[in-house]
C-alpha cells in the first residue's frame, strides 16, 4: 500500500459522500467558482440517494405535522426540477381515494388538536381536513406547469376499476416522479464539467485540522493506495454516516445527531394499466404509495422502522413486506401476494434528530451546522429529502461563501443537467422522435433510452442503423454502447452500477446475463486503466 505523505491537492471545498446532498453541494460550489473535491467510499448514490419513493413531492402528509415552510418549499421545488431535467422527472397525478375509517397517525399535532375540539371523531380524518390540505398543496408554492386538484368518481372512472367497490370518490392531485440515483450522477457529472474532482470507491481514512486548513488521507479502495490532500473547509454529507464522520473523521464538537430509519418497498407486477399513482392511507394513520413503475410494475412503499447501524445492509424484512401487502390489499379489489413481488429494496434516511418518540413523525426538514471551533471549518449535513436537494445546497453555500469571500452568487435555478435540454411538454416528443430516427428501437426502448438520457440518447446512440451497431447485447434493451457510455461518463465500475443505479434493468436481466455484463466490465475497465498507464 503506497502512503503519499506530501500533500498532493489543495482545494477550498471537500466534500464527503456521493449521495444526492454531497453531489448538490459540490455541482453548486464548482460553479461559484470554488475548487471542489468529492468522495464517495462507494458506488454514486449507493445508499439512501437509490432507494427513495422516486418521488419529487411537496409531502402533503407534512401538513399535518405543520412542516408549513418544508412543504412550501418542495411545492416550489418541483417545478424548478422539472424545468431542469424533464428527460429523470415527469407530472404525474396522484388518485387518494377516500373512506370514513382513514384515520390520522396519533403522533401528528392536528390529530391531538382534533381529538381535542371533535373528540367524536375519535381519531378519523374528515374528508374537509382533507380538502383544506389540498387546497393548501395547491396554492402554497405556486403552479405553472403542474395542474391542481380535481375530485373523482370511482364508480364510473378507469381509476376506480382496480379498486373495491366501497371507494366510491378520490381526490386527484399533482406531484411529481424522478429517477432518483440518475439524479445524483447528472450532479456529479454536471460538478466535474464545472472543474470538481469526483472520487468514487474512496474512503476517507482520517481528517485533521492543521491551522487554518485541513489534511485529509484517502484510501482508493480498488488497490488499496493512499493519498493526502488539503482543504480549507470540508462538508460532512455522508447520509446515514454522517454522525460516524463526525465522531471518528473529524472528531468534530457537533452536539446534532442523526436517527436512521428504514424505508421499504415492494415491487410487483403491474396491478393496473393506467399512468396514475395512488395514495392509500390506513386504518393505523400511515400512508403509502402505488406507483407505475419502470413501464411493467408496479412500486408499493414506504415504512418506516428503525435502523440502529448504517453499516448494515438494510432489506425489506418479512414483516414489512407483509405489512405493505396487506395495506395495498385493503384497496386493490384483487389482493396483492408475496407471489405478485418480483423484487424488494430498502434505504437508510439519515433524519435529523428531533426529539420525536415515532420514526414515522420524525421530521424531513433538514438541518446545516457549522462547527469551526477548532479552527478549519466543517458542514455537517443532517436530514433532507431529495425534493429539496437543490434548495439545501444552495443554503450549505450560505454558510459556506462566508469563508471564501468574493465567492459568486446562487446559479443552479432552473439550469439544465446532461440531457435535459428541452421543454417538460416537449418529452413526448422527443421519444417519438428517438423512435423515428432509430426504427430498431421500438417504443418502450425509446421511452427508456429517454427518460433515462434525454437528449443524450442520440450520443450514446450514434450512427447506428440496428441493434447490431450498438455491440454486445446484454438482454433487456441494455447494448454495448450504452454500458461503455456508462463506464466513460458515468463513473459505473460494476453490473450493479449499472443494473440497480444507472437503470433498473436488473428487473429484467437473469442472472447469465449479470454475470455477462460483469465479465464485460471488468475487461473494459483494465483495458481503459492500461491504456491510462501507458
Amino acid at each position: 500500500m503506497q502512503d503519499r505523505t506530501e500533500p498532493t491537492t489543495d482545494y477550498d471545498l471537500f466534500v464527503i459522500g456521493g449521495g444526492i446532498n454531497g453531489c448538490g453541494i459540490a455541482r453548486d460550489a464548482s460553479g461559484r467558482g470554488l475548487k471542489t473535491a468529492l468522495a464517495e467510499m462507494n458506488d454514486l448514490a449507493s445508499a439512501t440517494s437509490s432507494a427513495s419513493t422516486k418521488l419529487f413531492h411537496g409531502g402533503l402528509r407534512y401538513l399535518e405535522y405543520f412542516e408549513v415552510r418544508l412543504v412550501r418549499e418542495s411545492l416550489i421545488e418541483r417545478e424548478t426540477l422539472l424545468r431542469a431535467m424533464p428527460h429523470i422527472s415527469w407530472p404525474m397525478r396522484f388518485v387518494l381515494p377516500f373512506h370514513k375509517d382513514m384515520r390520522f397517525d396519533n403522533a401528528t399535532p392536528t390529530s391531538r388538536l382534533l381529538k381535542t375540539v371533535m373528540p367524536w371523531m375519535k381519531g378519523r380524518r374528515p374528508g374537509w381536513l382533507i380538502r383544506l390540505g389540498l387546497f393548501m398543496y395547491d396554492n402554497l408554492g405556486g403552479r405553472e406547469i403542474l395542474p391542481g386538484t380535481k375530485t373523482l368518481d370511482l364508480s364510473k372512472s378507469i381509476e376506480g376499476g382496480p379498486l373495491k367497490d366501497k371507494f366510491k370518490h378520490a381526490y386527484e392531485y399533482s406531484d411529481a416522479w424522478v429517477q432518483d440515483s440518475r439524479l445524483v450522477v447528472l450532479n456529479a457529472r454536471d460538478a466535474e464539467a464545472r472543474g470538481a474532482e469526483i472520487m468514487t470507491r474512496t474512503k476517507v481514512i482520517s481528517a485533521d485540522r492543521v491551522d487554518d486548513h485541513w489534511e485529509v488521507v484517502l484510501e482508493d479502495r480498488r488497490d488499496g493506495q493512499q493519498r493526502r490532500i488539503t482543504a480549507k473547509m470540508l462538508v460532512n454529507a455522508g447520509g446515514p454516516w454522517v454522525g460516524d464522520i463526525i465522531r471518528t473523521k473529524v472528531r468534530s464538537n457537533a452536539k446534532e445527531g442523526v436517527r436512521l430509519v428504514r424505508g421499504s418497498h415492494i415491487v410487483t407486477r403491474k396491478l393496473y394499466d393506467h399512468d396514475k399513482c395512488y395514495f392509500f392511507q390506513g386504518t393505523d394513520g400511515r400512508i403509502i404509495f402505488a406507483i407505475p413503475y419502470e413501464q411493467d410494475f408496479t412500486l408499493i412503499g414506504t415504512t418506516d422502522s428503525e435502523q440502529d447501524n448504517p453499516d448494515k445492509k438494510p432489506e425489506c424484512t418479512d414483516e414489512e413486506m407483509d405489512y405493505l401487502l396487506n395495506f395495498a390489499s385493503n384497496y386493490f379489489e384483487n389482493p396483492v401476494t408475496r407471489d405478485d413481488v418480483v423484487w424488494t429494496y430498502s434505504g437508510v434516511r439519515p433524519l435529523y434528530d428531533d426529539g420525536n418518540k415515532s420514526a414515522t413523525a420524525a421530521t424531513r426538514d433538514y438541518t446545516l451546522k457549522v462547527d469551526d471551533t477548532g479552527g478549519a471549518p466543517v458542514l455537517n449535513i443532517f436530514g433532507g429529502k431529495i425534493t429539496t436537494y437543490r434548495r439545501l445546497a444552495e443554503h450549505a453555500l450560505e454558510k459556506i461563501v462566508p469563508f471564501f469571500p468574493g465567492t459568486k452568487g446562487a446559479w443552479t435555478a432552473g439550469v439544465t443537467l446532461p440531457g435535459g435540454d428541452f421543454k417538460v411538454a416537449e418529452t413526448r416528443g422527443r421519444i417519438t422522435m428517438l423512435a423515428e430516427e432509430y426504427p430498431f428501437l421500438g417504443d418502450k426502448w425509446a421511452e427508456r433510452m429517454i427518460r433515462h438520457y434525454g437528449t443524450e440518447a442520440w450520443d450514446i446512440l450514434g450512427e447506428a442503423k440496428s441493434v447490431e451497431d450498438l455491440g454486445e447485447n446484454f438482454g433487456g434493451t441494455l447494448t454495448e454502447a450504452e454500458v461503455m457510455w456508462l463506464i466513460d461518463k458515468e463513473y459505473a465500475e460494476t453490473a450493479e452500477d449499472v443494473i440497480w443505479r444507472r437503470t433498473k434493468l436488473g428487473l429484467r436481466l437473469d442472472e447469465p446475463e449479470i454475470d455477462a455484463l460483469e465479465t464485460f466490465m471488468q475487461d473494459a475497465l483494465l483495458m481503459k486503466r492500461t491504456e491510462a498507464a501507458e
